[in-house]
C-alpha cells in the first residue's frame, strides 16, 4: 500500500510541474473582433453571448461573483464561481486565466483543474485537458464531474481505451439516472467504436423509458434509438428547435451510420452538426474532431 501512495503521489508531483508551466498559457482576446476559438477546421468562432433579459441576467450575475471573489480571494469556490460566470459568455479564454491564476494560490485544488480542463475541451486544446483532468482525477478520484470530462477529452483525442476507463470510473461515481445516461450515451459510442457491439449493447438494455431525465433528454433519446425504441425521423424531428440539441443528437446519429458501415451519412450529420452557431457544445466540437481526423 505504501508504494503505491508513494507512487501516486510522485505522479501527481510530476502532473502539477507539467500543469505549472501551463499556467497563464489560456490568453485573453484582445479585441472584440477577435476570435475566441480557431475551430479544428480552421474556422473563427465567435463569443456570441445571450441578448435582452437574459444578456443582462448574466452580467449582473458576473458582476456578484466578481465582486464576492474580489472580497474574499482566499475562498477557491468564489473564484470557481467568477470562472463559471466567466465562461457562460464564452469568453473561455478568459475563464481559463482566471482558473490559472488560482492554481497559484491553490495548486492541489481538484475543481479547479477540473473546471480548467473543462475549458480546454471548449477552445479545443485537448492535450492539456487530458493533462488537467488527469491531475483532478488523481486528487480527487470519486468525483463524477472529473470522470466525465476527463473521459470526454481522451475521446476527442481519438484514446478510445483511456476514454472507456474513464467513463467506467464514471459510472461508479453515478448517483442518478441522469447521470448515468449521460455516461452510457459516450460509452455506448466508445463500445462501438472499439468492436465491441456487445458490451455496448449490454450497456444499452440498462436504459429504459421509465428512467428520471432531468438534463439529458437527448441522451437518453439516443440510447433508446440504439435499443431500436426510437426511430431516427422521431429523434431528428424532436432535435430541430435547439442548436444545442441539433448537435448532441446529430452527432449520435452520425457515429450509428459510422460504426454501421455508411460513412457518407456520418459525414452528412456531422457536417450538420457545425453548420449552427452553439460551437462550445460537445456534439460540436466531436464533429469536429470527426471531420479533422478524416482530413489527416
Amino acid at each position: 500500500m505504501r508504494g503505491i501512495a508513494e507512487k501516486r503521489c510522485i505522479l501527481i508531483t510530476g502532473l502539477l510541474i507539467l500543469a505549472g508551466l501551463a499556467i497563464g498559457g489560456g490568453g485573453m482576446r484582445g479585441q472584440e473582433n477577435e476570435p475566441e476559438v480557431i475551430s479544428l477546421l480552421g474556422v473563427k468562432l465567435y463569443a456570441t453571448p445571450a441578448e435582452g433579459d437574459e444578456l443582462l441576467k448574466l452580467e449582473r450575475e458576473l458582476a456578484e461573483a466578481e465582486a464576492a471573489y474580489k472580497a474574499e480571494p482566499s475562498d477557491a469556490e468564489l473564484l470557481i464561481m467568477y470562472g463559471r460566470r466567466t465562461a457562460y459568455f464564452w469568453r473561455y479564454h478568459e475563464a481559463i486565466e482566471i482558473y490559472s491564476e488560482g492554481l497559484e494560490q491553490f495548486p492541489e485544488n481538484a475543481m479547479l483543474y477540473r473546471h480548467r480542463g473543462h475549458r480546454y475541451i471548449s477552445i479545443r486544446d485537448f492535450d492539456r485537458a487530458v493533462d488537467d483532468l488527469t491531475i483532478a482525477s488523481l486528487l480527487d478520484d470519486s468525483n463524477f464531474d472529473i470522470w466525465y470530462h476527463l473521459g470526454l477529452a481522451q475521446y476527442l483525442k481519438g484514446d478510445f481505451a483511456a476514454a472507456e476507463q474513464s467513463y467506467l470510473n464514471c459510472l461508479m461515481a453515478a448517483e442518478n439516472d441522469d447521470s448515468r445516461i449521460a455516461i452510457s450515451n459516450w460509452l455506448y459510442i466508445i463500445m462501438r467504436r472499439q468492436g465491441k457491439a456487445r458490451e455496448a449493447a449490454s450497456l444499452a438494455a440498462g436504459i429504459t423509458e421509465e428512467m428520471e431525465v432531468v438534463e439529458n433528454g437527448s441522451y437518453h433519446s439516443l440510447l433508446l434509438f440504439y435499443k431500436g425504441v426510437r426511430t431516427e425521423d422521431e429523434l431528428t424531428a424532436a432535435s430541430a428547435g435547439s442548436e444545442l440539441e441539433r448537435a448532441t443528437v446529430g452527432y449520435g446519429l452520425g457515429c450509428w451510420h459510422l460504426y454501421n458501415g455508411n460513412p457518407a451519412k456520418a459525414e452528412e450529420y456531422f457536417r450538420s452538426c457545425i453548420s449552427g452557431k452553439y460551437w462550445p457544445a460537445f456534439g460540436f466540437i466531436a464533429a469536429e474532431a470527426e471531420l479533422a481526423r478524416a482530413m489527416q
